[in-house]
This record gives C-alpha cells, structure tokens and sequence, in this order.
C-alpha cells in the first residue's frame, strides 16, 4: 500500500562536481543518502570548503530518520559534521554506513567536537535495515575505496535504486566484484527509479582495473634509480593499499607524509582493511640513513594544494624531506575539475628541484599509474540494463554528464520523458499516477571558512575588489557641532598604490576639495552615516574616472 508521494530532491551533486547529498522524503518521514563537500574555485577567495545549503533539512530536523553514508569520500561524507552542528543536540542523528566509513567519519566527528551528538548504524552488504517508513538494503559495488555499496530503498511498493559511485571491477584488490546478481534481482522486481553515478559517462567503454595500476607501480619502482614518491587522495584506500604492497614486495620500505594520509591509514589499520600497514614509518626519522633507491614515500598533495607535503616539498619548504635529483614523483591520481593550474605548478616546481614526474598520460606507460574508481559509459550501460527502471534521475556529475545519461538511457529503450534531469533544490515526485516536478526546496551552497559557517556572497565580492583593486580607508573627523570637517581626511591605501605615490597625493587634495562641497550643501550637522555614503560616492567617482580601478573604500567618520 502506497502512503502519499514519494519526493526525491539533490541538495547537491548536480550540475557539479562534488558535495554530493540527496533527500528522500515519504510518509512524513526523509532520510539523506551521503553528505558531502567540494572543494572552493579559485574565485571563492579565502573560502576552505563548499558544502550543500540543509536549510529545509533543519526545519524538519524531526523527520530525519537517518544519513545513509555509500563510501567514505569527502565528497560524500565531508559535509557531515556541519550538517550535525546545526541539527537540535538534544536529537542524535542516527548515521548508518559500512564500518570503515563510519571507521574514517568518526575520527572527522571527534575533530569537530560533535561525535557524541551521532549514533552510528553499522550495516553489511545483503542487509535490510528499517529507517521509519525507509526499508534500505545495501549492495556491494566497487570503488576506489573499501566498503563501497549502492542502496535499494524501499517505501511500501516502491524500489529506488541508488548507485553511489561504482564500477564494475572485473579483479579489485579485495577480490569482492560488485553484487551484480542482486541488482539483476531487484531488476526483476520492478525498480521505480534509478539514482545514478555518471562521473565517467563521456569516457567510451569501460574503466581499467585496479590490477593494472599495481603492475605500473611495479615497473616504476623497478626502473627507478632512487627514491620514489607516491601522491593520490588521502581517502583512497584501495590505492594505497597498493602502493605499501608493491613497495613492500620489492624491498622497499615505505613511509607517509601528511596527517590525513596518517589518520586515514591508522584507521584502515586498526579495523583489518589494511594490515600491510603494520610495517609503514609515520615517523620518518625511522627512513633516515636508508639509501633512497630502498624507500618509497606517501604524500598528500596530488591536487597542489599549496599547503599540501607535496607541494611544500617541490618549492623546498618542507621541514623534514628536500627533493633531490633522482627521486620519482608519481601522481596517483587525476586533477579535479578547477585544479589544473595548481597541479602543474607543483609539477613544474618538482622538475626545477631534479624530480622525474609521471602522471597519467594517454596512449603511453604512465597511462596506468591511476585509474578511476566510477564507472565508464559501458559500465553504465550495465547499470541501465541490470537495474531496468522505471524513472531515472541522474547524479553526480554537471549538466552535460546528466545529458549524455539521458542519451545513453535512450539508447536501449528508455523514453527521455522518463530521465529527469535536476537542478539543486529540484524536487521529483513519484505516486500511483507517475512522476512529476513538484517545484523546488531551498537549497544552494553554504562556504566554509575557517570555523565561520556561511560565508556570504557579499563578503566574496569584497573579497575578489580587495584582490583586484586593493582597499582605500579614509579617516574623517566632523566638528560635533557645526558638522564641519575638522583638519584633512587621512588616507591609507593598501594594494591600490604607494603612499608616496603622487596619485594618493592628488587623491588627498581633490578628496578633501569635493568632501568640503558636498558637506557644505547639507543642512544641519550631518550623520555620520551620510558622511559615509558621500565619500564612496565622491571617492569611487574620482578613481574609477582617473584610475580605472575600484578599490573598496572604507570610510571611518569621527566626531571632535
């Protein structure tokens, strides 16, 4: 028996890269499947991270029945502790994932002060668990990451299939290939609709096997003449799994740089995913009078973040560990969408200290030094064909990855009518009639800073004037009485020109000319607020005729 409409909305995920976290609402009750982050563009100046805007979630905090986590990547999971602060303490959200991802949340949950506000939910694939009117199985997938799995929620007579991110690795490292017998299973039960990963939709046929990147590490460490340092995302277990066991099997011994790598390989340690990790140096002193060509190194930075250890070590800023000639830096991974620029710099860096770089290359023996843990356009392809939905929305990715679903979904039989493509906030609606778009729910991008929460446009906006055309603060003192200007403002510039300059000079005289005017046109002792709004006007007027340039300007109105 069906209990009203079934509404799925993404808070995030869609038309980007990143913050991944969709709601599901049904009977009264919703649940949230992953709660993720992205990470700022260049333009978010000062921002750390992105998250989706929970707004709507928060109003109804007392209908979340759970977060159902697929895999333990930031873009999935980043955004958790935000969402719990802003939840009522006195209401525990109930978190339920795989162990290892609940294994890496918790140490992000402790970070932030928050983990006594959460139970957790273990779950194991082939499990059914009851979340209010949400009956949730899980099903293993492969992924970059151990504990990967794909969901079949249930609401009375409806099937929602939700990918995650997956591939169908023919020969992961942990020799446990995706469920795709009980996806063929659901399939024949009849699935409503299908939430899909569509990352790697435009890459034709199917994405390698992460066998291959373990034979192209073991040719690199055999033809390397000294040390080899390896960079990929601190999340991607499988991958360094890899490389300690390569390493390890040609004599090499292995350390790590970067306490993310750190945390997240003690974590997979102590929980049994990686047990190779007992003989890895998180000290590297443990490394020193080692000869270089019998040490392979950990780092984080494969993205250039300036103050990654990759990147501290290729602009010689590092404490412990100086490039030198000989060494090889392998990049274990490929440049997020926006990262381009800070990624070559950090190569170009690593050539200029005597490094051999080998990062991903098409057609040549790099070609395999990273593969990616979604899905090629052939993966899916199956997906489409094992699941056979009804209704497909299409998920992680931008608007031409949603497009080109809906093309290949199209291909073998399903009506483009029945592919929804989203915006964020977009709600889809399923009842016994079918399916329709049921407006929208607030919804957006919240920036992180620092511990700030909620950076607002306008802040960027000064943000982006103060880098473009620096900051004028003019000091003004009014005779209390007469509201007259008492003495001549005072003008500190930053970032606009020099102040020996002879144009802050011109500034001081034709500023102090047009402020007497304009004070001297007012009735009565002016307020302060007034004195303020004239000078941006005057003093954005005169530069932007004579400058070209908009600084911010900062007007600080004094009584004497």
């Amino acid at each position: 028996m069906v209990v009203g409409p079934l509404r799925i909305a993404p808070l995030g995920g869609v038309g980007e890269f990143g913050k991944n976290s969709t709601l599901y609402e049904y009977a009264g009750s919703s649940l949230l499947v992953d709660a993720g982050l992205k990470f700022p563009e260049d333009e978010m100046l000062g921002v750390d991270l992105v998250i989706p805007s929970y707004e709507y979630v928060l109003q109804r905090a007392d209908q979340l029945r759970v977060v159902l986590l697929t895999h333990a990547h930031e873009d999935h999971i980043g955004s958790l502790p935000f969402l719990v602060r802003q939840l009522p303490a006195a209401q525990p959200l109930v978190v339920a994932g795989a162990p290892l991802t609940l294994g890496l949340v918790d140490t992000k949950l402790h970070e932030y002060g928050v983990r006594d506000r959460v139970i957790y939910e273990e779950i194991r694939p082939g499990e059914v668990h009851q979340f209010g009117p949400f009956g949730v199985e899980f099903i293993h997938v492969t992924h970059s990451v151990p504990d990967a799995v794909a969901l079949a929620i249930r609401c009375d007579e409806y099937i929602c299939v939700h990918t995650g991110d997956f591939k169908f690795d023919p020969t992961p490292l942990d020799e446990k290939p995706a469920d795709i017998q009980r996806l063929v299973q659901l399939g024949d039960e009849g699935v409503l609709v299908l939430l899909c990963d569509t990352t790697r939709i435009d890459e034709p046929g199917r994405t390698p096997t992460e066998q291959l990147v373990a034979d192209s590490l073991a040719r690199i460490m055999r033809q390397a003449p000294g040390r080899v340092i390896v960079t990929m995302f601190a999340s991607n277990i499988t991958r360094l799994r890899q490389v300690v066991q390569t390493a390890q099997a040609m004599g090499r011994s292995v350390g790590i740089v970067g306490r993310s790598l750190v945390k997240n390989v003690d974590v997979a340690h102590s929980m049994g995913y990686m047990p190779e990790a007992s003989g890895v140096a998180t000290d590297l002193g443990a490394l020193r009078g080692l000869a270089p060509e019998s040490t392979v190194l950990l780092t984080t930075g494969s993205q250039g973040e300036p103050t990654s250890a990759l990147a501290r070590m290729a602009a010689d800023d590092h404490p412990g560990i100086k490039i030198i000639s000989g060494d090889t830096v392998v990049l274990s991974a490929s440049p997020v969408p926006g990262n381009e620029i800070t990624v070559s710099r950090t190569i170009n860096n690593l050539y200029r200290r005597g490094a051999h770089v080998i990062a991903r290359r098409a057609g040549t023996d790099a070609e395999h030094v990273h593969v990616s843990g979604h899905g090629s356009r052939e993966e899916i392809r199956d997906m489409l064909r094992f699941v056979r939905p009804k209704y497909c929305v299409p998920l992680h990715g931008e608007y031409r990855n949603l497009s080109e679903f809906r093309t290949l979904a199209k291909e073998i039989g399903i009506s483009e009518d029945r592919v929804i493509l989203t915006d964020i906030g977009d709600v889809v609606e399923f009842d016994e009639t079918g399916v329709r778009r049921a407006g929208a729910i607030p919804s957006g991008a919240v920036f992180v800073d620092g511990l700030t929460l909620g950076v607002s446009n306008v802040v960027l906006r000064d943000r982006r004037r103060l880098g473009d055309d620096g900051v004028l603060v003019v000091t003004i003192t009014l005779d209390a009485e007469t509201g007259e200007l008492i003495g001549r403002p005072e003008f500190i510039s930053r970032g606009l020109f020099d102040n020996d300059s002879p144009h802050l000079e011109d500034l001081v005289h034709e500023g102090e000319r047009r402020l007497r005017r304009a004070i001297s046109r007012l009735s009565g002792p002016p307020e302060p607020s007034v004195i303020e709004s004239k000078t941006r006007e005057i003093l954005e007027g005169y530069l932007s005729y004579h400058t070209r340039r908009r600084p911010l300007i900062l007007p600080i109105v004094t009584q004497g």
